[in-house]
């Protein structure tokens, strides 16, 4: 059973989302009326941290940004949640940029710049004291985002539990198919996984979920969250396997949503809450995020999620 008694430690992407919605069809030389533009933070590290700060953890997020425009928004963004960015870095290379263009059905497609993300992480994590201080659990935000973490994410685990901490990672896509040469190495190092269906299938080559969490547990990972979009989730763990099902709402926008479920899960834990509540908190915070546009100007405060969990 895993624990996180006191701050989160997050390593991740940072961007900033240029979200249009909605558009169902683009015609080139043409012009498409739209409802909203929103500019808001974006990426898997950023998003994370700033969900699980929002619902009241103590964060520290390491990363990196540009030294432009851009990169002092998302900083701001993150500040004003509570996040510690004291680790961000500045880049050379631009903020990373994503496009999000949304459907009216909520579904998306993304046109991204990485920029400073090419160069995050050259270095390795070094898990000194100035940088876990006050923390005793690391979160690696989908490092398929980040090139250069591709070949250390098992060692960074690693070196994360050697540092006394405990660790949890959410694989994120990806999108040059390497799956299982980089999730692989670190799955003996985890206490903590989250994946999607389809990711669980890539990596494990099972499309049934609870096939795929024992593919994890087989390898060495303690406990296995599923996510299921629009039926919640499956935790798999300590010998016992659970669905927690979603709540019923309008999804407007799913980005972000999964690094949303993620941040509410470990927020849940650091709360002292048992796995299914943690679960239930999770997918609160999913179905909040993707009730707007933009992937966390839905989510609230602790207890404005508790009470939206007792209005249902």
């Amino acid at each position: 059973m895993i624990s996180i008694p006191n701050g989160i430690l997050c390593a991740g992407n940072l961007t900033e989302d240029i979200l249009v919605w909605p558009v169902d069809e683009v015609v080139f030389n043409t012009t498409v009326w739209v409802k909203d533009i929103i500019t808001s933070i974006g990426g898997n590290g950023a998003n994370t941290s700033y969900a699980a700060a929002k619902l009241g953890a103590p964060v520290r997020l390491a990363g990196l940004v540009g030294d432009d425009e851009a990169g002092r928004h998302v900083i701001a963004q993150l500040q004003g949640a509570g996040v510690d960015t004291t680790h961000v870095r500045r880049s050379e290379l631009p903020t990373p940029v994503t496009v999000v263009v949304v459907r009216s059905d909520a579904a998306r497609t993304f046109l991204h710049r990485p920029g400073a993300s090419r160069e995050a992480f050259r270095d390795a994590l070094e898990f000194s004291r100035e940088l876990t201080a006050g923390c005793r659990h690391f979160h690696l935000a989908n490092p398929f985002a980040m090139p250069l973490m591709r070949p250390q994410a098992g060692c960074t685990l690693e070196r994360a539990r050697a540092a006394g901490l405990t660790t949890s990672l959410d694989t994120g896509w990806d999108a040059l198919g390497e799956w299982l040469e980089v999730i692989g190495p670190c799955l003996p190092h985890l206490d903590l996984l989250f994946v999607n269906e389809e990711e669980s299938a890539k990596l494990s080559g099972r499309d049934d979920a609870r096939e795929g969490a024992r593919f994890f547990h087989e390898r060495g990972t303690g406990t296995v969250v599923v996510k299921l979009g629009a039926r919640g989730c499956l935790v798999s763990g300590d010998g016992n396997q659970f669905e927690s099902p979603a709540f019923a709402i309008e999804a407007v926008d799913t980005t972000g949503a999964g690094d949303s479920f993620a941040g509410g899960f470990l927020a849940g834990l650091r709360q002292g809450l048992a796995l299914d509540q943690a679960a239930r908190l999770a997918n609160a915070a999913g179905a909040l995020s993707v009730q707007r546009p933009g992937a966390t100007t839905g989510l609230l405060s602790y207890e404005q999620t508790l009470e939206w969990i007792r209005s249902r």
